[in-house]
């Protein structure tokens, strides 16, 4: 039996699986009463807090909770429980790749008879023990047929992350091998990033205030493959530019430990003094965008990122750092498409989103639209299942952040904010809706076209920087009805109000209308900048909205009967 409510901890009716919750130890002394840094096995029982570091067992007495953080590693059969590394693999490891004595019992290897499914069989293995604050979090077996596993259940966490904490520098591998080949030059500030070249940087979110807000300077020494140089730049813009330096390897060497096995372990150590920074902001030669020229010569211009709505996907694909315009008359449902749009680009390919949304308050309100957009289900007690409301809650932690500031509405306290998020949660798409709603400042002797100028730059520039996709809601002016018709004219982006800057400097153009004759909405792309992500000629996507959910279905114009709505969970 579980102890959590005698705990204080309140799973919201879960039962099972993994859970971010608050804590019940710390949360009255914290500002921030919304922040859950309580992870919770429900199966395991094990938990731990990321902020007061309370940790235990919901299995164990209440009476003695544990002070000191335990390991979410599962029991493991006989064959698998680990040794003092063997002579066997030390001499491996020695020989054949160059690790010393000292790196291997510094980062005390083990080895193992582990189970492996890619060959059915039980292997040894060497053991790359993951610590935090000195307590096992998770092992690595490596076979000698470069077979490999993790353990089930237990927290991906960088290798060595210890060996960062409180250092002025860093150095960030793409393998345990790699780690140690620094180690053997006489680095001991190196990690790992855990599961390879995987630009899923989650696990990065939990220690960039701790481990790497104060580094001065962080040395990107991964893999040069294609999949290593997507890691380094995805390091590189959550790290920020500015103290990242790129470890480039000599000649016939794509990472560390081959340049150790050729090189030796001086060769190694000196790479860093010669590693050069990310190229000078704004100057650029051939040679430093030489990937991207390189990738471009061999695959070509690719479309960009779909939706699932394919009707839309036929007119417009989406790409980071584009600003991107949104406009329509009140009551249209702009909104309502930016929230499913950004949903839909983070459920497809994992782009995770920060709103400025100063209309959609209180908070509660657009949270509530969202989780209806994630489970297809009307929000209310009666209709959802318990179960169902808190996996969207924690669906939304993980990948919607909402900047509200307590008196700064300016768009520089916005950009910062965002850029932090950035950093801390990797978000790929920033929404500010509506324009109207920044509070601005218009400097002396500048004309208002002159200040949206600037202001449209400082948000491309943002989008470019940060890689990021920028889309920016905004009103368009008051438009009067044709006299003889009655009619209002069709939209166009020249109709926002304050300044033809709004079409001309941006990536994409989209205008939103609702035509509540016929009951459909309709997107129309009047500007896509460039010709591989779209055609930005004034075509159309028709949708009917979906009343349950607040989803859009695509439709054909002029025909809604029998349209069949989506009410499945996403999630």
């Amino acid at each position: 039996m579980m102890n959590f409510n005698k705990l204080g901890i309140d799973t919201g009716g879960r039962t099972t699986g993994k859970v971010k919750l608050h804590c019940p130890r710390c949360r009255d002394t914290r500002s921030n009463k919304r922040d859950k840094p309580l992870s919770v096995n429900l199966d395991s029982g094990l938990f731990h807090c990321h902020y007061c570091n309370w940790s235990g067992s919901a299995k164990e007495p209440v009476t003695q909770p544990q002070n000191t953080y335990t390991p979410a590693v599962p029991a493991k059969p006989a064959a698998e429980r680990p040794v003092p590394i063997t002579e066997l693999h030390r001499k491996w490891l020695m020989e054949e790749r160059g690790i010393s004595a000292h790196a291997i019992d510094s980062m005390a290897l083990t080895s193992a008879n582990a189970w492996m499914s890619q060959s059915g069989s039980y292997e040894a293995c060497i053991g790359f023990n993951y610590y935090e604050q000195g307590k096992l979090v998770n092992t690595k077996f490596r076979s000698m047929l470069k077979h490999f596993k993790m353990l089930q259940g237990a927290e991906t966490i960088p290798y060595n992350i210890d060996g960062i904490l409180s250092v002025p520098e860093c150095i960030i591998t793409e393998g345990e091998i790699d780690a140690l080949s620094f180690i053997t030059a006489g680095r001991m500030d190196v990690i790992s990033v855990p599961s390879g070249a995987n630009t899923n940087l989650s696990w990065l979110d939990r220690f960039i205030g701790t481990h790497f807000d104060d580094k001065q300077t962080i040395f990107i020494a991964v893999d040069t493959d294609a999949k290593g140089v997507i890691l380094r730049d995805e390091l590189v813009r959550r790290l920020g530019m500015h103290r990242c330096r790129i470890v480039s390897f000599d000649e016939g060497c794509k990472d560390a430990n081959e340049h150790l096995l050729k090189y030796g372990a001086d060769s190694l150590k000196l790479l860093l003094d010669t590693a050069p920074e990310v190229p000078l902001e704004g100057v650029f030669t051939a040679i430093d965008i030489n990937d991207d020229l390189q990738r471009l010569f061999l695959e070509g211009l690719k479309p960009g990122l779909d939706t699932g709505w394919s009707e839309l996907d036929k007119l417009c694909t989406w790409e980071a750092g584009r600003l991107c315009l949104i406009t329509g008359v009140p009551g249209c449902g702009k909104s309502e498409f930016v929230d499913e749009l950004v949903m839909r680009l983070n459920l497809r390919h994992g782009w995770k989103t920060a709103f400025f949304s100063p209309e959609n308050m209180p908070m509660s309100y657009h949270m509530r639209k969202l989780i209806e957009k994630a489970t297809g289900e009307r929000f209310d007690s009666q209709t959802m299942a318990g179960g169902t409301f808190q996996k969207a809650v924690n669906y939304l932690h993980d990948n919607f952040s909402s900047i509200m500031p307590d008196d700064d509405f300016t768009l520089d306290n916005i950009l910062n904010k965002a850029r932090t998020l950035v950093a801390r949660k990797g978000i790929r798409i920033l929404v500010v809706d509506p324009y109207n709603r920044i509070e601005h400042h218009i400097p002396p002797q500048m004309t208002e076209t002159q200040y949206i100028s600037m202001v449209i730059d400082k948000m491309s520039n943002f989008a470019w920087r940060n890689n990021c996709l920028f889309i920016l809601v905004a009103h368009p002016r008051k438009i009067n009805r044709d006299a003889a018709t009655g009619r209002e004219p069709r939209l166009s982006m020249y109709d926002i109000n304050g300044s033809a800057h709004f079409y001309n400097k941006t990536d994409y153009g989209l205008i939103v209308e609702r035509d509540r004759t016929e009951q459909v909405t309709r997107v129309r792309v009047e500007k896509v900048k460039f010709k591989h992500l779209g055609q930005g000629n004034g075509a159309e996507a028709t949708f009917v909205y979906n009343l349950t959910n607040g989803r859009y279905v695509s439709c054909t114009p002029g025909n809604t009967s029998g349209i069949v709505y989506d009410n499945t969970t996403w999630i």
